[in-house]
């Protein structure tokens, strides 16, 4: 026979759009429906219940873009719907687009005592009835009428993700609001077609199975009558039960499906919203399983659950008795599902500590996955991290974005930059958010690439990123592919129950070593520049504010303020979010992101003003105390000192020459010439000289900067090819004349923006401070600052979580091309043998690094920080208005040097009136053991709770030294509890030998 395949997939499709989706409901009779719109932010049912509502009629339009419509639905199950085969539920149609759940109008139905019922939304737009025939009903259903923030996807700059531009007409038109019958027969009918439709659309051509299961197909669009579709359902039904029945070949690829909804904390949506989204999408879960004993549902974020907790107290209580049955697996153990690129090492640590903390004690599990299906890209500090959180295995999706290489394995063990290993998978699937159709399960066994070796994958399915989760159609399909012909097969299991069979498969698997560089949406290091500087300043202002209230603690016997130590980490952890921090939501919640920062600042710096009062007495004398790992100007570490009236002489000699204004100490020599650059930093120890020959550095370059795609998500790589140099001044003038520093104002414009830069060298400093203040009124531009140094780096290393990691300045592999912008945190450091420089800043991520040959010979490296952006999507305003960045260019730098470096620009000394030194509570004696975290414990037992790292790369032993009363030590893992290994104690310290950046936290007890 000829094959007309071709032909019957149409005809196929046709049926089922034309005939059998129509007969889903075989009878619908009118509700009356009245409503009541709340006239701001939402509000909860008790207040909503007690409005008065109003007729409203099916077909009105209704909700204003980030409104609530309330609507009360009233009716009666008809008495003579008894058909067996049937079900009464209510069907809502509140103006559903085809696009994605989660990114349009969605609601949440409650019943009139305030228990919530399920979730509305596009792909779940019914709600249960639990009467039979002649049954009251009586629902309200709360519906927000989000705007389509995506668009098409076509990122244009969107007016909806700020209240005040997103305007106040209706978005939506209430389609349908009725009672429907549901035909069971025809829509397990339904089912059957789609899974086996999908199977068909993989299966190669020529293959018999796929000519059986396409025939059989046939069959029943012959078979179902089309003006009697509910009475031949079942016909058709029985001419494909055979081929659902045929079993899956024993090699085939075992896939265990987790259920799951990613939900986006913020994103094109408030934070408000996702309080709501969570609430909806557990209410849908609950829902289905009470319908389906074998489905298990994952969630992440102990945030997510707390608001529920918070705002909706019985669908959490209700929530908490499916985890205890092992059905809701709360997985990842973070506070969020934060990105791991920008934020800092004890942040990182603490999305831990706080979600552990609250998965124990307010659902009684300890997630030993960690879950982070779409952040972008994965800091090699993370498996040391993971490791010391006590969890085992560790699940991302987002590498499969990757624009150039593909990563060579599915499960791999993941290294560490101290040689810590975790297991880790990456779904072949390619997405968290399955439907468990034919095309993805085929993908994910056609993609695996640990194939010979193991067969078993993950798939999270479930509709994600705006929330809604798993639905009926997807069990539907989970149970068709459990064991059948042609496909994977699919066994519903948790996350853990996937880990332990993946690594009793496959237990020596390859080994991954270094970060996880997502090559792509690179842009997300700078977007957002306020959201950055306030994470990094609430970051360095927590570590004050435990630091000095800890030694008050200790000291004076002050009060410790857990409580609002607690609240300002979990402001702060919320918005390392992975769509807030990497500066890529809509307006709103940047503007509220920045709102958050300055009440954290305030709440932190009245802690660190009153820890500090009771530690320097009263009294009218300076006292300088230094929060910083390192002494400073006479100042101990993590100590303070009674500053003498007189201070010491400063060597900075400012001189006017024909080449520039020089600025000189006894380190370095610096010249800024008449365009505000500097042609000249010479180091005077070294006697060498750091810029490159022909070359200026402090160059402010313009760029434009147009993504293909994702506008503040990234910075695409022929942004290289169209570049400005700001070297054009409005005023250059010497504002400071020394002795202890010496300093050059620099004002430059460009376009509707104005940059005004100040140019320093401090007294007996070998580092040159540049302090660049902006009014940013550009559109889709990039700005950066370049350091060209007559330095030959094969690489550049870059400080990231409790240490650094080393990139190529070359392109000679696919690999180096596609990491041409990277992430570092306080510092970049560049050199040859013998001989470095180091490039700190207070608040900048996204950095590039190239060396390049010289037309005379010679190699010049390039540093360049990049400093603001202007994308128009999400946020057509981001970036705009005034910003402060600080950079400092440190001439002859170690690594330890550029560590200390870091910790300077990011922790300033503070002076205050007192009456007497402040004793640190501890000293270190080696230098490359760094102190990050001093507070008290979490339990409250008053204990103090010292964290360490090493941070140069070497192994080191150093001695820590406790200058209080104590009982006891011992080490702790990152969550406070001990840890197998003693800690020797002696007369003069403890004594500690660590391997390359390893983390070590001690913990003090009381005597």
């Amino acid at each position: 026979m000829h094959d007309d395949s071709d032909l019957v997939l149409p005809r196929i499709a046709r049926f089922v759009r034309e005939r059998l989706h129509p007969a889903l409901y075989r009878d619908r009779v009118p509700v009356l429906v009245t409503a009541w719109e709340a006239p701001g932010e939402p509000v909860p049912f008790a207040e909503a219940v007690r409005q008065e509502f109003r007729p409203f009629p099916v077909g009105a339009p209704w909700g204003r873009p980030w409104g609530t419509v309330w609507f009360h639905v009233a009716g009666t199950v008809p008495p003579e719907w008894t058909d067996p085969g049937t079900r009464p539920e209510l069907v809502v149609d509140l103006g559903f687009a085809g696009v994605q759940p989660g990114f349009q109008a969605e609601g949440l139905a409650f019943t009139p005592d305030g228990v919530v019922v399920t979730a509305v939304e596009p792909r779940n737009a019914h709600v249960p009835l639990p009467g039979g025939p002649g049954s009251p009903v009586d629902l309200y259903i709360e519906a927000a009428s989000n705007p389509g923030t995506a668009g098409a996807w076509t990122f244009a700059p969107t007016p909806f993700g700020d209240l005040s531009t997103a305007g106040s007409d209706p978005l939506y038109r209430l389609v349908a609001l009725e009672i429907g019958l549901l035909d069971l027969g025809v829509w397990e009918l339904a089912q059957d077609i789609w899974t086996l439709s999908g199977l068909v659309g993989e299966l190669p051509v020529g293959l018999p199975r796929r000519a059986e299961v396409l025939r059989a197909l046939e069959r029943t669009v012959d078979i179902v009558d089309p003006d009697d579709v509910a009475g031949t359902a079942g016909l058709g039904r029985a001419e494909l039960a055979a081929v659902l029945a045929a079993p899956a070949h024993a090699s085939a690829h075992r896939v265990h499906a987790v259920g799951h909804a990613h939900i986006d904390s913020a994103w094109l949506w408030p934070v408000r919203e996702t309080v709501r989204k969570v609430a909806r999408t557990f209410s849908n879960v609950l829902d289905l399983m009470d319908q389906d004993d074998e489905f298990v549902f994952a969630a992440s974020s102990a945030q997510q659950y707390a608001w529920l907790q918070e705002h909706y107290p019985e669908l959490f209580e209700r929530v908490k008795t499916r985890v205890a049955d092992g059905r809701f697996v709360p997985v990842g153990g973070m506070w969020v599902e934060s990105d791991t690129n920008m934020p800092g090492g004890e942040a990182l640590v603490r999305q831990f500590v706080m979600g552990k903390r609250f998965f124990r004690e307010e659902l009684g599990v300890d997630p030993l996955e960690v879950w982070l299906p779409d952040s972008f890209g994965y800091s090699a500090a993370l498996p040391q991290i993971i490791a010391g959180a006590g969890a085992r295995w560790f699940l991302t999706q987002k590498i499969s974005w990757n624009e150039t290489n593909v990563m060579p394995h599915h499960t791999f063990r993941w290294e560490g930059i101290d040689g810590t290993q975790v297991f880790t998978h990456f779904p072949p699937v390619d997405t968290y958010n399955a439907e468990l159709s034919g095309a993805e399960l085929a993908r994910a066994q056609r993609q695996y690439a640990e194939q010979g070796r193991a067969n078993t994958s993950l798939v999270p399915f479930g509709w994600g990123d705006g929330g809604g989760g798993p639905t009926r159609e997807m069990l539907a399909a989970a149970a068709r592919t459990r064991d059948l012909e042609g496909s994977p097969t699919v066994r519903i299991t948790t996350p853990a129950e996937f880990f332990a069979t993946a690594e009793h498969e496959y237990p020596q698997p390859p080994v991954w070593s270094g970060e996880l560089y997502l090559e792509f949406h690179r842009g997300t290091y700078t977007s957002q520049a306020r959201t950055k500087r306030g994470n990094r300043r609430s970051e360095h202002l927590l570590r004050e504010a435990e630091l000095w209230a800890t030694t008050a603690a200790v000291r004076t016997g002050a009060a410790y303020p857990a409580d609002v130590l607690q609240r300002c980490w979990h402001t702060v952890l919320l918005q390392q979010f992975h769509d807030i921090l990497p500066g890529t939501s809509i307006a709103w919640v940047h503007q509220e992101a920045e709102r958050n920062y300055a009440r954290v600042a305030a709440e932190l710096e009245d802690v660190i003003a009153r820890s500090l009062a009771a530690l320097v007495g009263e009294g009218d004398r300076e006292v300088v105390v230094n929060a910083g790992p390192y002494a400073r100007e006479g100042v101990p570490a993590l100590g303070g000192a009674v500053r003498e009236d007189e201070q010491p002489g400063g060597d900075v000699t400012v001189t006017e020459t024909a080449d520039g204004v020089v600025l000189a100490n006894a380190a370095v020599r610096v010249v800024v010439d008449a365009r505000g650059l500097l042609t000249s930093v010479r180091d005077l120890v070294a006697d060498r000289e750091l810029v490159a020959p022909g070359a200026a550095a402090n160059l402010l370059q313009l760029h434009r900067d147009t993504p293909t795609n994702w506008d503040a998500w990234d910075i695409d790589e022929h942004y290289r090819r169209t570049v400005r140099d700001l070297v054009d001044v409005d005023d250059l003038a010497v504002v400071e004349r020394g002795p202890s520093r010496g300093s050059v104002r620099v004002v430059r414009s460009t376009g509707s923006s104005t940059i005004t830069q100040v140019i320093t060298v401090g007294a007996g400093s070998p580092d040159v401070d540049i302090v660049t203040d902006v009014n940013w009124h550009e559109k889709q531009k990039l700005l950066k600052l370049a350091f060209p140094l007559d330095v030959h780096a094969d690489r550049a290393t870059s400080e990231i979580q409790f240490g650094h990691v080393h990139r190529s300045t070359h392109a000679n592999t696919s690999w180096d091309a596609a990491r041409f912008e990277t992430v570092a945190h306080r510092w970049v450091h560049v050199g040859e043998p013998g001989y470095g420089v180091a490039v700190a800043n207070d608040s900048t991520y996204g950095h590039d690094t190239l060396r390049s040959t010289r037309p005379g010979g010679g190699t010049t490296t390039t540093v360049r920080l990049s400093l603001l952006r202007a994308p128009l999507f999400p946020d057509p305003t981001a970036d705009q208005g005034e910003h402060r960045l600080t950079v400092a260019l440190r001439v002859g730098s170690t690594i330890g040097d550029a560590v200390a470096a870091g910790y300077r620009l990011n922790l300033a000394l503070r002076t205050v009136r007192g009456s007497h030194d402040v004793a640190p509570l501890l000293h270190v004696d080696d230098p490359a053991v760094v102190v990050e975290a001093v507070k008290l414990a979490e339990d409250g037992s008053g204990d103090v709770v010292v964290r360490l790292y090493e941070a140069l790369g070497t192994r080191a032993s150093a001695r820590v030294t406790a200058d209080f009363p104590y009982g006891s030590v011992v080490e702790t893992d990152l969550l406070e509890q001990p840890v197998r290994r003693p800690v020797a104690l002696s007369a003069d310290g403890t004594r500690l030998t660590l391997r390359p950046f390893q983390i070590v936290t001690l913990r003090f007890a009381g005597e």
